[in-house]
């Protein structure tokens, strides 16, 4: 399969992206989730078979992420939301016919992004659909204050997060509550520890979007079980 590395250009930002297989009329966007990158596993198992499908696969680099780690610009919606609107800007030089693949947080940056943009569809893995709720419960869950976080801007977690008091203004201040008409399949693991089922039924409640749940299934999908059952799902989904 071909597989073409390059940059995409967002002003003086370089994006480290992939193009698997040849060029089609029919392209698929695909945007990692966190501590992941352009080429993590559930990444290329669906650009594999995305291609075999007739697809061209537009993968790249979030902020902080895969190549860009070490950049200072950093993983926050503002900066996410640019980039994802000029990766599917390039898209629709390639492509008129653009679907989505995100998982986890990718998933929240491209419902910010992509609610009014021309998508055939959507499949999102473990998808993060009330980031507010996540920050909350982690600020709860370490017995961070909002007039702590307000005081101190930004606050390391022991479980290498940082809660930072821009974000969580901005979150706020953006819900997913807008128009969301593209056709959408949701993946997720009933012992997901980030998203709550709630949330993720609501949300599927209110956008139509059909739902598969995996027992025991975690937020990472990573075991030879969780990938299988991914990659039957994705073939059923992906039109």
């Amino acid at each position: 399969m071909e597989k073409k590395h390059f940059y995409i250009s967002n002003d003086m930002i370089l994006i480290p992206a992939i193009l698997w297989g040849k060029p089609s009329t029919k392209l698929l966007l695909e945007v990692h989730g966190n501590l992941s990158n352009k080429e993590d596993t559930v990444i290329s198992m669906l650009a594999q078979k995305a291609v075999k499908k007739g697809y061209q696969v537009l993968s790249f680099d979030l902020p902080k992420h895969g190549k860009r780690a070490d950049e200072d610009y950093a993983c926050i919606p503002p900066n996410c939301v640019s980039d994802l609107i000029t990766v599917y800007e390039y898209a629709k030089l390639l492509a008129s016919d653009i679907s989505l693949f995100a998982c986890s947080m990718g998933a929240y940056f491209s419902l910010l992004a992509y609610h009014d943009f021309d998508i055939k569809q959507s499949l999102f893995l473990s998808p993060v659909v009330n980031m507010e709720r996540i920050i909350g419960n982690m600020m709860e869950g370490f017995q961070v204050s909002e007039k702590r976080l307000k005081t101190e801007k930004q606050i390391k977690l022991p479980i290498g997060e940082t809660l930072d008091w821009d974000y969580y203004c901005y979150v706020r201040k953006n819900p997913i509550c807008f128009n969301w008409k593209i056709p959408t399949a949701i993946l997720y693991g009933s012992d997901d520890n980030l998203c709550e089922w709630q949330e993720i039924s609501a949300f599927a409640e209110r956008y139509q979007a059909t739902v598969k749940v995996l027992n025991n299934g975690e937020h990472y999908f990573h075991t030879e079980e969780q990938l299988r059952v991914f990659d039957a799902w994705a073939e059923e989904n992906l039109l």
